[in-house]
């Protein structure tokens, strides 16, 4: 009478399975030692989440340089228009002059409409002109007289215009038209009264006798 079996010794088979894994289904033979596909635990899950108070950077933009760039692009062209205009203004032509710098002969192509006026054209006297300057009177240093003060400065341009063509007091078609300073231009060392003896119809050739 032969005894069963007994129990296994205590612990895995010689060829059993490795500490970790599935067990093979029943009726699938262990493989040999050293050929068994090894194991490996599954991947670990997400990152935690950063603790308490973490923020993460802001992300750098141009956008303010871009703004910047924009705005100096942009006062860069105002500035450009601004001084073309002033040029083309004041240096159009050869023949426009600053209205304290005319002289006594100058002939005007035109009498300028405005009450502020800061330029003229001056044109040869030989061709048609509408006025030609016939004095140009100082007033004396100081504070600014005043417009009553002027005025009475004005009074010297008829004797004068007498002086420099006598036939003109006659003709009805010469008329006067007086620069004077303003406040402003006072300021600036403007003293100057510059008497224009006007032509309607406009004329060539001079006044002067």
């Amino acid at each position: 009478m032969t005894t069963p079996p007994g129990p296994p010794p205590y612990g895995p088979p010689p060829y059993g399975p490795p500490p970790y894994g599935q067990q093979p289904p029943p009726g699938q033979q262990q493989p040999p030692f050293g050929q068994q596909q090894p194991h490996y635990p599954p991947p670990g899950g997400p990152y935690p989440p950063p603790g308490p108070g973490y923020y993460p950077p802001p992300k750098k933009t141009n956008t303010g340089r871009i703004v910047l760039l924009v705005g100096g692009v942009l006062v860069g062209l105002v500035a450009l228009v601004v001084a073309v205009g002033l040029a083309f203004y004041f240096f159009s032509g050869d023949d426009r002059v600053t209205a304290t710098d005319v002289q006594v002969g100058d002939c005007l192509s035109e009498i300028p409409d405005s009450t502020r006026v800061m330029t003229v054209r001056t044109v040869e006297c030989s061709e048609s002109h509408a006025g030609e300057v016939f004095a140009v009177l100082t007033m004396p240093d100081g504070d600014f007289p005043g417009a009553a003060a002027i005025e009475d400065f004005q009074g010297r341009c008829e004797p004068a215009l007498a002086a420099y063509s006598p036939e003109s007091m006659t003709d009805d078609s010469v008329q006067l038209y007086v620069l004077y300073p303003t406040p402003e231009t006072w300021e600036q060392g403007d003293r100057a009264v510059t008497c224009i003896a006007t032509l309607d119809p406009p004329r060539s050739g001079s006044l002067k006798s």
